[in-house]
């Protein structure tokens, strides 16, 4: 069946810059309203949009930026100290977290040395391990020191700290033997 022509929206084409730019505003409302997001993701998910031109998406972001609704700095730093306080997390993760989120590396750098300074990464790390430990219970050879080293590392926590703290949690297991 033929949807009646009525139904079917217009093509860029057919549209005025006006009003191209009135949908992409839209839409960059609409995204931005279901979470927060980076300037180049917002940017790449606009970009995606038939209706949209790369004149419109470069206007709508200015404004949005003007407004005080897309900030890469308040985003990369909000989004991190959420993780932190959602599950302890190292700087490594959360570096290629942001990464992912589109932040660029000296704002992300930024951030994180903000976030760092209010919170160490020997406090997260105490704080993972004391979940780990709640969960699976102490180390009690040598493939489970390794399984939560393991862990430790894939959480983005540096080598040396993981390595000096889960000696020290194997250290406290055979002091209490």
């Amino acid at each position: 069946m033929v949807k009646p022509v009525a139904d079917n929206p217009p093509a860029a084409s057919t549209l005025t810059p006006e009003e191209i730019r009135a949908r992409t505003f839209q839409r960059a409302v609409k995204l931005l309203a279901a979470k927060s997001r980076s300037i180049a993701e917002l940017r790449e998910r606009l970009q995606e949009g038939r209706r949209s031109t790369p004149a419109a998406v470069d206007e709508v972001i200015d404004r949005l930026r003007e407004y005080g609704y897309l900030d890469d700095e308040r985003f990369a730093f909000g989004y991190a100290s959420l993780k932190v306080r959602q599950r302890p997390i190292g700087r490594a993760r959360l570096e290629r977290d942001l990464m992912f989120k589109k932040v660029p590396p000296e704002v992300a750098g930024g951030a994180l040395d903000l976030l760092f300074a209010e919170t160490s990464e020997s406090d997260l790390i105490d704080r993972a391990i004391e979940k780990r430990l709640r969960l699976r219970g102490r180390p009690r050879d040598r493939i489970e020191a390794k399984k939560l080293f393991d862990h430790l590392l894939r959480q983005g926590f540096p080598f040396e700290l993981v390595s000096e703290k889960v000696r020290a949690t194997m250290k406290l297991d055979l002091d209490e033997d």
